[in-house]
């Protein structure tokens, strides 16, 4: 298994003959290093409908045929759009042919804005624990620290996390830092970070903070084999 780091919050995992990208934000992030006619994803997973998540789900998925697997009312709306879909809900898991895909909870907000001026309620954000192979990766989407990571730490093995640090819209890096400790995790990896200048950070501050000198600073297009 092979897990890429692509700015922002978008990660992809090659497993098992299968590509799959988490919040596949590419047009208008200037951080990362893909490009949409060079991606095929055989799977799209989306942690809440906020632009910088949902990015370029609705063209890639077009142009591959990929599934799409999100909460349940954003997977309803991304349907509409004549994608291929697989809703799920906060604590559910399914297990797919390329793997098991369990949403946790994420304490964010959610909504597509549009150019009227409203915004599409686009159901709760979530996590995203993601097992194959017999490895665990846990993308934590947008969130708050909660004391509940500790649950989820205990519940799975994980062996790589990527956490948010960016602050004012997530976790700062000191409650990344604490998360990491709830969590457990081999391996901890900060995202939503540097993307706009309202979460500009340190990646290398958040890394120091960590208990157990497991932090690994990915820069775009830098992956890691499981």
């Amino acid at each position: 298994m092979k897990i890429t780091y692509h700015g922002h919050s978008v990660v992809k995992i090659e497993t098992g003959g299968k590509t799959i990208l988490i919040d596949p934000f590419i047009t208008g992030n200037g951080l990362t290093d893909l490009k949409d006619e060079e991606v095929k994803p055989d799977v799209i997973m989306v942690t809440h409908g906020h632009g910088d998540h949902v990015g370029d789900t609705i063209q890639l998925a077009k142009a591959n045929d990929s599934l799409v697997i999100a909460n349940d009312e954003l997977s309803t709306y991304l349907s509409w759009q004549g994608l291929r879909v697989h809703g799920m809900h906060i604590g559910g898991s399914y297990q797919f042919d390329f793997g098991k895909v369990k949403l946790t909870p994420a304490f964010h907000g959610t909504g597509l804005q549009t150019e009227n001026k409203e915004i599409i309620y686009c159901g709760m954000p979530a996590g995203i624990l993601f097992t194959a192979e017999g490895k665990t990766i846990y993308h934590a989407g947008d969130t708050a620290l909660f004391s509940d990571m500790k649950l989820i730490g205990d519940r799975h093995s994980i062996d790589v996390a990527f956490l948010p640090i960016g602050d004012n819209y997530t976790m700062g890096p000191e409650d990344a830092a604490y998360a990491a400790k709830l969590l457990g995790a081999k391996t901890i990896v900060p995202m939503h970070y540097n993307t706009f200048p309202v979460i500009q950070q340190d990646p290398q501050e958040f890394i120091l903070l960590l208990e157990h000198n497991n932090g690994k600073i990915l820069n775009p297009g830098e992956g890691i084999e499981l």
